[in-house]
Formats: C-alpha cells, structure tokens, sequence
C-alpha cells in the first residue's frame, strides 16, 4: 500500500469499544431490580428527610442560605457558586475512584459518590427552578409563533444525549458492581461526549425560551463545566484503558457527527437498531414523564422556597 492510502482514516468495521444500551430482558435478574427499587426508595427517602423537607433536618435549605449570604442574594453569583460546589464535588470525586475503589471497594464508593452528587445536583435543581425569571430581562421570544414547539423538541432530544449512564443502571446504583466503560455504539457513534451535547442542546433551548441574565448565566456554567468534563472524561478513559481509547479516540469525536462525515466512524445500516433498546426507551418515557410533571416540580420547589 503506498504511505498516502496507509494514513488515510479507516472506518470502523467492527466495534472496538463497547455495545452501549445493550439490554437483554432474559438477563435480568428479578432479584437485582428488588435490590434496585428498594435501594431507590431508601436512598430517596433518606434525601427528602435529611436534604429537602425544611420541617425535618433540611440541610438543603441551610446549604442555599449560606451561598445566598456569601454571595449578598446576588442569584446569578448564587447559582454559579451551586454549579461550582457540585462540579468540585462530582468531578473531584470522579477523578478519586481509581483511589478510593482499592480502599473501600467499587460498591462503596460508588454509593458515596451517589450520596455527595444527589443532594447537591438538588439543591442546584430546585434553585434554577425557583429563580429561573431571576435577573435583568434581556429579550422574550415567548410569544413568537413556533418557539415553543422548537423548545420542546430540542429539549426532548438533549435527553436522549443527557443521560447515557442509562446503559448500565444497576452499576449506577452499584447493585452491579460499578466499571468504567469503553462505549462506542448508538449515540456514542454520534459524539464521543453526549452528555455535553445533550448539555448544550438544553441550555440553547432554555435561553431561547427565558431570555434573562440568569439564565443565560447558569446556561455558561452548565456549558463549562461539560467542556471541562470532555477534558476530563477522556482522562479517565485514557488512564484506565490506555491505547485501546487512543484507538477509540480517533475513530469517534467530541463534536456531533464530526467522525461520522470524515469517515472516521462508519454507521452500520442497521443503525436503528441501537437506538430500539431498552435504556433509550426508558430515557424516552422518563422524559415524556418529567414534562407532564413540570407543574409538580415547580409547586415543590415553590414549596422549599430555595
């Protein structure tokens, strides 16, 4: 072969990295989603009871209150410092596993990971919620014809990109013990990076449908903190599998569709087929779900007065 035809790209015939949202219903232990269901209950309890109810323990609150004073009530320095706890806390603790796996093992630490990440993605939850028409208003396209329909759709399809811990939910909430993947099919095929897509998708659609500082503060955060977790991700990766992500790397890319156009990543025909799996289907169904719940999620969050 001459030197020019050895460096052109070569598209992936066969799947270096793992089969994402591979899900086969004769595999599931009836057991294992018991263990998983009673788990979530607990765990949700234990957070409405010690995090969120103001008439019990409610660290939630007392945690809002004190960034509310640091920062003179300024809600858009409030909501950055939100972002910035938590993505010190996640990503720091993230960045510690390899660490903390050897001394407490994969379960444990997966379910200390879990109880640091949750309250604090809460209470940056409920604040956006409740502070969203916060700020200097700076247009309102609200009532332009046709936005409102383009808003939901593009933060319909951001969830599909959002939440790729989806393909393994039991390691999620280490009923399984928790592993680092290699992923490569589906929409990883797409972007290397989802959730940072997914991100950006969300954020683009909310800016566009609440025009206020605020917003769009929290919009640059959010934006940050995913290109900082592009960096940091790949690190990861790296560490752990070494050159077979080096491989992976240049066959996929951070960008949407980037390595698809170049040549770099070959979708198969049956394309479709990775994306009728059960985890997609699941996303598709709580996304469906949360939106009918809107008014639900506001009146709480109205409630805890954050």
């Amino acid at each position: 072969a001459s030197p020019s035809a050895a460096a052109a790209p070569t598209p992936a015939a066969a799947s270096l990295g793992e089969d994402s949202a591979a899900f086969s219903l004769e595999a599931q232990k009836r057991s294992s989603w018991t263990v998983f269901f009673s788990l979530l209950t607990v765990v949700l309890a234990g957070l409405y009871v010690v995090w969120i109810d103001p008439d019990q323990v409610g660290l939630g609150a007392q945690y809002v209150a004190s960034l509310e004073t640091t920062f003179a009530g300024h809600e858009e320095a409030v909501m950055l410092g939100l972002l910035l706890i938590f993505g010190a806390a996640h990503s720091g603790l993230a960045a510690l596993r390899p660490k903390g796996e050897k001394v407490i093992g994969k379960r444990a630490y997966r379910v200390g990971f879990a109880l640091v990440s949750l309250p604090l993605a809460a209470a940056t939850v409920f604040y956006f919620i409740n502070h969203r028409y916060a700020g200097t208003p700076l247009y309102n396209l609200q009532g332009v014809p046709g936005v409102h329909s383009l808003v939901w759709i593009i933060s319909f399809a951001s969830f599909l990109f959002l939440y790729p811990s989806t393909f393994n939910i039991l390691q999620v909430a280490a009923v399984d013990e928790p592993e680092l993947h290699l992923w490569e099919t589906g929409v990883m095929r797409i972007t290397r990076h989802p959730q940072m897509v997914g991100q950006l998708m969300w954020c683009f659609a909310h800016c566009l449908w609440i025009g206020n500082s605020f917003t769009i503060v929290t919009s640059l955060g959010l934006c940050a903190y995913h290109w900082f977790g592009c960096w940091h991700g790949d690190k990861r990766l790296r560490d752990k599998f070494g050159e077979d992500f080096d491989k992976l790397e240049r066959r996929t890319s951070v960008w949407p569709f980037a390595a698809i156009l170049d040549g770099r990543q070959e979708v198969p025909a049956d394309y479709w087929k990775e994306w009728a799996r059960g985890p997609y289907l699941a996303v598709v169904a709580v996304t469906l779900g949360a939106y009918l719940s809107h008014p639900l999620m506001q009146r709480a969050a109205y409630w805890l007065d954050w």
